[in-house]
Parts: structure tokens; sequence; C-alpha cells
């Protein structure tokens, strides 16, 4: 009996010597943890492939902006889908064998570079919309913005392919258990994988951010000083007041939200020599980073009108109808 308990716990019941274990949870805790992450990973999917369906139907959506938000959803989309794959298919066992596990590894950490570089090339956007708002058309015409998406993803799968090379090389190397998929960057390459992919672009978001919010401060100043010279109603020297609190309180929240979902992952990637990242172990930390998917349509599409008119198009299925495409959403 005692020999039949220990092999269903076993991930390879008949590798006896050399199987992992699977991990050992009270069964209602382990059915709230599927539930939550499953919820997570479907959540994310679909409000990112929304953002999709909405971006590349409608004409009149095909921005520069939204070009830079359809390129972030692209990313935030694949990210839930990895989610749930990984869920789905491990249940705190890898049977998907080595080369599995390293490509896994690899689309992982594009996906996130991808996201990562997006939200910069976004922040450069508003800050070019914002502060040199009568040159912004002429600065980030749609073909500049549409090579600079390329260059990101193009740049994130060379990136991201060099620094795990060894991992594609050498499959399942560190591995301690057959069952287990880990990835490992070393030191150096963790330390520059950090710079390039996390203080970098956290330094320039913040730093545009920042001027961004103060332009945009400056000019409801201005706005409402205006008003006030003018002698217009107090409801509009109020609503002047009002969008000077919504400016900052979306940057704000922008901003932090970022900062929240990513700092544990990245500082938690110091720790001993090696970055060691085990898909059938995944630490409170890395699903902080990849919740932060599911937030970015909430924060960055959520906000605008188009979006919501574009969900009800969607889910009443009239984007099937002739000319769906010229509908006016602004």
């Amino acid at each position: 009996m005692m020999e039949t308990l220990e092999e269903t716990e076993l991930c390879f019941p008949q590798l006896l010597n050399t199987s992992c274990r699977r991990a050992k949870r009270p069964h209602t805790e382990a059915v709230l943890i599927y539930i939550l992450l499953s919820f997570i990973s479907l959540l994310t999917a679909t409000l990112n492939l929304l953002v999709i369906i909405s971006i590349s139907h409608f004409k009149q959506l095909h921005t520069p902006t939204n070009l830079l938000l359809l390129s972030l959803a692209v990313a935030d989309c694949s990210m839930g889908l990895l989610m749930s794959f990984q869920i789905l298919l491990t249940d705190g066992c890898w049977f998907l064998g080595d080369l599995m596990c390293a490509l896994f590894g690899v689309l992982d950490f594009i996906i996130t570079s991808a996201s990562v570089g997006t939200m910069v090339l976004i922040s450069a956007d508003r800050y070019v919309a914002i502060c040199d708002p009568l040159h912004y058309s002429t600065k980030i015409p749609v073909r500049v913005v549409t090579l600079c998406t390329c260059l990101c993803w193009v740049c994130s799968v060379l990136y991201n392919s060099l620094i795990m090379m060894d991992n594609l090389k050498k499959q399942g190397r560190y591995n301690s258990c057959a069952g287990e998929c880990v990835i490992v960057i070393h030191y150096i390459a963790g330390v520059v994988d950090l710079i390039l992919t996390f203080i970098g672009p956290v330094t320039v978001i913040v730093v545009l951010y920042m001027r961004v919010f103060v332009v945009a401060v400056s000019q409801a100043r201005a706005m409402r000083s205006y008003i006030t010279a003018v002698t217009l109603q107090s409801s509009e020297t109020v609503s002047a007041k009002k969008s000077e609190l919504k400016a900052a309180r979306t940057l704000g929240v922008v901003v932090v939200v970022f900062l929240s979902c990513h700092c544990p992952y990245y500082c938690s990637s110091l720790v001993g020599q090696n970055t060691l990242f085990s898909v059938t172990s995944v630490p409170l930390e890395t699903w902080l980073f990849y919740f932060n998917s599911c937030l970015n349509p909430v924060i960055y599409a959520f906000c605008y009108p188009w979006f919501r008119k574009s969900i009800k198009l969607i889910v009443t299925l009239k984007i099937l109808q002739p000319d769906s495409c010229e509908a006016n959403l602004l």
C-alpha cells in the first residue's frame, strides 16, 4: 500500500529513482490556486484579444498610438495563452520533454521583453503627443510606428534567443529529476538582462511620464487661468481642475502598477549566482509579473470610449455585417 501511494506521487511512476515528486497541497488549496490562475490566464487572453480585434478590424482605429496598443495586446494575449498552456498541461510536473521546456522559456522571455519594449514606445508616443502636439503627426507617422514595433519584436527575439542559447543547446541540463523544467541564466547575462529589460525601460518610462505629467498640469493650469480671465462659468473651472487631477491619477496608476508588478520579479533575479526559472514551480513574484499582462488592457484600453463601443459591436456580432469596419467609434 505504501509503495503504491509513493508511486502515485511521482511525475513518472515508472522512473522510481529519477522522477520528480508532485507538489503536496491540501485539495481545497490546490483547487483554489488552479481556479485563480486559470481565471487570470483566461481573462488576460480574452481582454487582449478584444483589443486586437477592435484595432485590427475598425479602420478608424488605425492610428499610431493604437498600433502600439495592438503590439502590446499581442504580447499580453500571447502571455495569457502561455500561462494557460502551463497551468493546464503541467499539473505540477512537466510532461512535454526538454525541447519544449527550452522553447517555453524562450517564448516566455521574448513575450515579456516585447511587452516591456512596447510600453517604452507608448510612453515615447504620449510624450511627443502632449509635449509637442503641433508636430506629432509629422514626428510619429504610422510607418515610423510600424517600423519601431517590428524592430522591438525582432530585437526581443534575437536578444532572448542569445541569452537562452545555453538552455537551447543543453536541453534539460539543469533539471534535477525527470518531470522538471528549469531555465537558468548565468549571473552576468542576468545582470545585463536586468539593465536592458527593467532598469533601462523603467528609467525611460518614469522620466517621460514625469515630463508628460508636468506639461499636462501646466496646460490644465493655463486653461484654468484663461477660463478665469474671460469670466466663464465656474463649472468649467471645476472641469479644468478635474482634468488636472485625472491626468495625475492616470499617469500615477500607469507607473505604480508597472513597477509593482515588475520589481519583485527582477529583484529576485539577483539572488544567487544564476537566475533560475522553474516552469513547474512558479513563485508568487513571477505570477505577479504575468498579472501585469492582464492589467495592461485595463489601463491602456478600457479608459478609451472607443473600446467600449467596439466591445458592443464584437459581442453582438455586428462586426460580421458588411462595411462594419467603417463604423464610427470616435
